[in-house]
């Protein structure tokens, strides 16, 4: 147990590393635990619906929250943690362990409100349609941020060593500069992961564009348009949408 101890001391608390692990391992809990209770919910109204005679029952207890006739949802939860973990992190700057539980709790906090990302960027409650697909995307890029931020050593991807502050900007503003690309060609994703790894920035700048992307639509016409449809066509979008329906669950055929 000891060298276990050691071990997390000197690879994690040592390197500033203890809380982002925390905060990882709260997001992806909180969000698989969510998923489970919302999926369960709908399965019981479902079933509700399904045999209108039969009298109501909870599933396991179950419930949506409601305040005052008011359905919260439980970004409004998530922001609350993340409000209240972040003032205390800043004021306090706490060390371990304390450091490590707000993590968790701001983790938490980010899995709730992005789970829902969908809600806030429609202003429609689309939770379980096909446009609320996006808070999957939303959980799947914070996850993989969350990660290589763990493994990494600095939020932007390169740190300064040996060479002049002159030569450090330029090769920052670079590789800035390939994250940017990756966003006008309509790599959210790995634009998000490319500001913390250079090397996926830069692979994302010179493949090819999305069709609806603001850079196809402005530089590509002919044959590298018909490229890029083909490239992000049916099948590509087909694939998308079974990794989204595998993570957070298949939407309402209905919505």
């Amino acid at each position: 147990m000891s060298d276990i101890i050691d071990w997390y001391q000197r690879v994690l608390v040592d390197t500033g590393r203890a809380a982002a692990l925390w905060l990882l391992l709260g997001f992806l809990v909180t969000f698989i635990v969510t998923r489970g209770i919302t999926r369960r919910i709908r399965g019981k109204k479902a079933a509700e619906a399904a045999q209108a005679d039969a009298a109501p029952t909870e599933a396991g207890g179950l419930k949506n929250v409601y305040i005052g006739g008011v359905h919260i949802h439980h970004q409004v939860w998530g922001i609350l943690l993340v409000l209240i973990t972040g003032l205390l992190e800043f004021r306090f700057n706490p060390e371990s362990p304390w450091g490590e539980v707000l993590g968790a709790l701001f983790g938490a906090g980010a899995a709730l409100t992005l789970d829902e990302f969908a809600l806030w960027f429609h202003l429609d409650d689309v939770y379980w349609s096909r446009e609320g697909q996006k808070s999957i995307d939303a959980i799947l890029i914070g996850a993989a941020l969350g990660s290589v931020l763990l493994i990494q050593g600095s939020a932007i991807g390169s740190e300064r060593g040996s060479e002049t502050l002159g030569v450090y900007i330029a090769v920052l503003a670079l590789h800035l500069c390939t994250a940017a690309i990756s966003f006008l060609k309509g790599k959210l994703a790995t634009g998000m992961i490319g500001i913390v790894v250079p090397f996926v920035a830069t692979v994302g700048a010179i493949r090819l564009a999305k069709p609806n992307s603001v850079w196809a639509r402005r530089r590509y016409s002919g044959h590298k348009l018909e490229r890029a449809k083909h490239r992000f066509g049916e099948r590509y979008s087909a694939r998308q949408e079974k990794l989204r329906d595998l993570v957070g669950g298949n939407p309402d055929p209905d919505k």
